[in-house]
């Protein structure tokens, strides 16, 4: 037993290592074999998503970002040439259609010429001029602010004072989207002030150009993948009834509905090049067939779907993605920068231009 131990144990343990250690030569020189002769490989393909084409509704409802502002004062202006002749209300609130003060105007007359039939001699006797009072009246109620001066000299159309009404309005800014979304918008709103009352009516609605450097909304709108502000290039007001308790400088939200459509055909604005009056979509004939551009008329739109009105037809079947120029659809994601990496990983210089062109500028 003692020989065993001694011999045998020991010349076995270096056997094994021995076999290790030819074991760990072999894969170092020929390298493991790390897939398997029948490893799955991928054999899916990426296609464009086609979608039909249904009917359905749309409500174009716009709402804006605002603020409770109050209304300028209107002008006063001298509706005759002459001077001021009394000032009858300054610093005081009157009704609209108030007269406010008295100008005089003076015409001059021709002098009378007599002559006399004997003596051929003229006598001339001047007259007095022609002399036309004429007021000046509150165009709004409110409390007047008169400039000029008393027996001052003014002309028609000066500015002579001003009214401030004293109440208040709603104003926001628009997008150039939003500005399209509401052409021919009118009549009222409904407006929610921040921390106010119920949503309420106003009136007077009017749609027109922004201030000069304003942005979109009343904290400005950011483009998709800018990084920067979108500006404004229109403007939204609408009169706050005086029943409303309100303040100037409330924050506020203006939702204009411009239009509702029942029973149409509308498709989602992915699917469509173009968002307002005139668009193009790619129809697909059959299973497996290259999509064809088509132009369509374009309605309304809630800015998830838009309403074709002309070049479409429910049943027919579209591309979901508007195609880009890069051959893919729906361009790219800014935000997925994994997908921008992986496309220089692959060497996919398409997607990478693409990626920089609309993420990068």
């Amino acid at each position: 037993m003692g020989a065993v131990r001694q011999y045998v144990f020991p010349t076995a343990r270096i056997i094994i290592w021995a076999v290790i250690a030819a074991a760990l030569v072999v894969l170092a020189l020929k390298g493991a074999e790390l897939d398997p002769p029948d490893a799955l490989q991928p054999t899916g393909e990426i296609t464009e998503a086609v979608i039909p084409v249904e009917k359905g509704s749309v409500t174009n409802a716009v709402t804006v970002p605002a603020s409770v502002v109050s209304d300028p004062p209107v002008e006063i202006k001298a509706t005759a040439d002459g001077v001021i002749a009394e000032i009858e209300v300054d610093d005081a609130k009157v009704g609209k259609d108030t007269r406010v003060l008295w100008i005089k105007s003076e015409e001059p007359v021709e002098p009378v010429v007599e002559v006399d039939e004997k003596t051929g001699e003229e006598t001339v006797t001047e007259q007095e001029p022609k002399v036309t009072w004429t007021s000046a009246l509150a165009p709004v109620s409110g409390t007047v602010d008169i400039t000029a001066l008393k027996d001052q000299a003014v002309a028609v159309g000066e500015v002579i004072g001003t009214i401030s009404p004293g109440t208040l309005s709603v104003s926001g800014t628009l997008t150039a989207d939003q500005q399209y979304r509401l052409v021919g918008a009118k009549g009222s709103a409904q407006v929610t002030l921040k921390g106010g009352p119920a949503p309420f009516t106003c009136t007077r609605l009017t749609i027109g150009e922004a201030p000069a450097g304003a942005m979109g909304g009343a904290e400005g709108s950011m483009e998709a993948g800018s990084g920067a502000p979108e500006a404004a290039t229109g403007a939204v007001h609408c009169s706050i009834p005086p029943k409303v308790k309100a303040f100037s400088g409330l924050g506020a939200e203006i939702e204009i509905t411009n239009g509702d459509a029942k029973d149409v055909v509308v498709v989602p604005i992915s699917a469509v090049l173009g968002t307002s009056q005139t668009g193009r979509v790619w129809t697909v004939k059959e299973e497996g067939a290259e999509p064809e551009p088509r132009d369509v008329t374009l309605g309304l739109t809630d800015g998830l779907q838009v309403e074709v009105t002309k070049g479409l037809k429910a049943g027919e079947q579209i591309l979901e993605f508007t195609p880009v120029e890069d051959g893919t659809e729906g361009g790219v994601d800014c935000e997925d920068m994994t997908a921008y990496d992986q496309a220089a990983m692959d060497g996919d210089m398409d997607t990478v231009q693409a990626f920089e062109e609309e993420c990068f500028g």
